[in-house]
């Protein structure tokens, strides 16, 4: 995990410094003196060697200090976490619609392989595979915002107005990112399922008469369930990346369009903090991932 977020934090730090704009020069505009965006790039620390300003930035990092925002003037790590009150509800909704529709639909596939069930899920999975997801949500408000009017367009009021007004205004959002997952994850599930129903011990406990429920969630679901959490922890991850472009879309003030306004305004902290932080979730993530293979096959945590 160190060893990644070190990479993340490196690759970040150069990137946005080759990035075209002076911070300060933006900050000041283009009838600044020179002597005044001086004085702002050494307030900054921007005129120290990069190796300098990279290992000064890291160290406080680590420390939980991810620097101050230039656009806003604030701490970037309160910025972050204000902007997370939209963008982790959103994650989590898409994750779990997600996971409601597609683990019960690849189980069901795989139980009716090669027939109309069958057919359908691949169809269905093959579609969300190939619809983008900012296409998907600007069909979505089309039909449910625009024609229907049962949802708002964009936008989010703020939990203020209720919790459930709150979740339905994330809930076309959530359908748009969650779509690709959904159509992978339900592959996913289908062939893990389908190799476990294929396994002796499947076809000996339906010989002894086990019901056939019992057989599909005692015995296949749950050793198939290894690969599906490997794909899924690596979706959740994906889901809080993909939100960028989301929210943009639905116009959703989460961490999305933060780090978009971000990297215009050139507003470096705020980049390579959002940056860092999806990393950490995402290596977070997987390293949970790792620790629940040993809670569903206990040999993983003999071996």
């Amino acid at each position: 995990m160190l060893v990644t977020l070190v990479f993340v934090s490196l690759l970040v730090f150069v990137v946005v410094r080759v990035l075209p704009g002076d911070p300060a020069l933006i900050m000041l505009g283009i009838e600044a003196s020179p002597e005044a965006v001086a004085r702002l790039r050494e307030s900054l620390g921007l005129n120290l060697p990069v190796p300098v300003q990279y290992v000064r930035w890291i160290a406080h990092a680590a420390a939980g200090d991810l620097g101050r925002s230039i656009q806003y003037d604030v701490p970037v790590a309160g910025l972050i976490l204000s902007r997370l009150s939209v963008t982790l509800p959103l994650t989590v909704m898409a994750a779990a619609l997600m996971a409601a529709a597609a683990i019960p639909l690849g189980v069901f596939a795989a139980t009716r392989h090669r027939r109309w069930g069958d057919y359908l899920t691949m169809t269905l999975s093959q579609l969300g595979i190939a619809v983008p997801g900012f296409w998907a949500g600007l069909l979505l408000i089309l039909l449910f915002s625009v024609r229907l009017g049962w949802f708002q367009a964009g936008g989010f009021d703020g939990w203020g107005q209720g919790v459930g007004h709150a979740l339905k205004s994330l809930l076309l959002p959530a359908v748009a990112l969650g779509l690709f997952q959904f159509a992978v994850l339900a592959r996913t599930t289908r062939s893990a399922v389908l190799e476990v129903l294929r396994e002796e011990y499947v076809k000996t406990a339906r010989a002894k008469g086990v019901a056939e429920s019992a057989v599909l969630f005692r015995h296949a679901l749950r050793n198939a369930m290894i690969p599906i959490l490997t794909v899924a922890g690596i979706q959740l991850g994906q889901l809080m990346a993909g939100s960028i472009i989301l929210e943009s879309v639905f116009y959703l003030p989460g961490l999305g369009r933060l780090a978009l306004g971000a990297i215009s305004a050139r507003d470096l902290p705020v980049v390579q903090g959002v940056v860092l932080f999806v990393a950490t979730v995402i290596v977070t993530i997987n390293a949970a991932v790792d620790v629940l293979y040993g809670v569903l096959d206990p040999r993983i945590r003999y071996e």
